[in-house]
């Protein structure tokens, strides 16, 4: 256990002098790093009571009202009373205070383009997971904004149709013809398609993929949304419906007036995600179709 302890305090060693939060001044400011963090949650609330901002950042309380009369000689924030507990403080940022944090984020993100930019594409998506993992490993919970949209890379035509067939067939026990359809969705598209009106989106969650969508040109008028897939590990994360609206978005502004998709009934899940998204249902019919009888069904919707 001390090796392991000694090689996380390395890590963190290593890591606070990478990003230079070490030095009196953070970004070539006159504020700390502590000192930014208080302006960060500030700005991103209304108002805040003093209580609830220290209960947030766990600072002590005396510690915290000395960076607060800093930032108040500084101009950067007011104090008031609370109008329901008159005893309680409220902190709200001033003009000048919403400027310096735009400033603070701003030099931020430069400062993180220029880590990263060194790192190839694979490199980076490695990072960005084993950061998350750090997160998860130690009880941050998965958050919507840690799933990555991005184009297939070498190999991820062949994950759709792998997954494809596996989940399906373990879900709803469609035979190998539905992994064949898919199989030949995906080679057409990978043959022959119009980078300028059709495209394949990713998944991406801790390095992994865990999820597709493709959109296709049905007719010069009309997109077809093609090959939904979340894997059962990401569902509740907003990925089917992130998914979904970056399809639509992509259609509209390469200039279809109308999508429409294919399913089956049996996909309730996927049902959900596409009412939410604006589609209606169409039409409908028997069939029988990857050793089941079913009721395929077309959706649709103006974009």
């Amino acid at each position: 256990m001390s090796d392991r302890v000694a090689e996380i305090r390395a890590f963190n060693r290593f890591y606070t002098r990478v990003i230079g939060v070490l030095g009196e001044g953070m970004l070539s400011t006159p504020y700390t790093l502590t000192e930014a963090r208080v302006l960060f949650e500030l700005a991103h609330r209304d108002c805040v009571e003093v209580v609830h901002l220290r209960r947030v950042l766990d600072l002590d309380a005396g510690y915290l009202s000395r960076i607060l009369a800093r930032f108040e000689a500084d101009g950067l924030v007011t104090r008031s009373r609370s109008a329901a507990d008159a005893r309680r403080q409220v902190i709200e940022l001033t003009a000048a205070g919403r400027a310096t944090q735009s400033e603070l984020d701003q030099r931020t993100d430069v400062q993180i383009g220029d880590l990263i930019s060194a790192l190839g594409e694979a490199d980076q998506r490695r990072l960005l997971g084993a950061m998350a993992t750090i997160q998860e490993l130690l009880g941050e919970p998965a958050r919507r904004d840690l799933v990555v949209l991005r184009p297939p890379a070498p190999g991820d035509l062949g994950w759709i149709v792998q997954r494809h067939g596996a989940i399906y067939a373990q879900e709803f026990g469609w035979d190998a013809s539905f992994e064949a359809l898919v199989a030949r969705i995906v080679a057409d598209y990978a043959a022959d398609h119009d980078a300028r009106r059709e495209a394949v989106w990713i998944a991406e969650v801790d390095g992994a993929p865990v999820g597709s969508v493709m959109c296709v040109r049905r007719d010069d008028k009309t997109a077809q949304l093609r090959l939904l897939l979340v894997e059962p590990s990401a569902r509740g994360m907003g990925v089917g419906g992130r998914l979904v609206e970056e399809c639509l978005r992509f259609a509209k502004r390469t200039g279809y007036e109308r999508i429409m998709l294919w399913t089956y009934d049996a996909t309730k899940d996927a049902h959900r995600i596409y009412e939410r998204a604006g589609f209606t249902l169409d039409e409908q019919h028997k069939a029988t179709a990857f050793g089941h009888e079913m009721v395929d069904e077309v959706w649709s919707r103006d974009l």
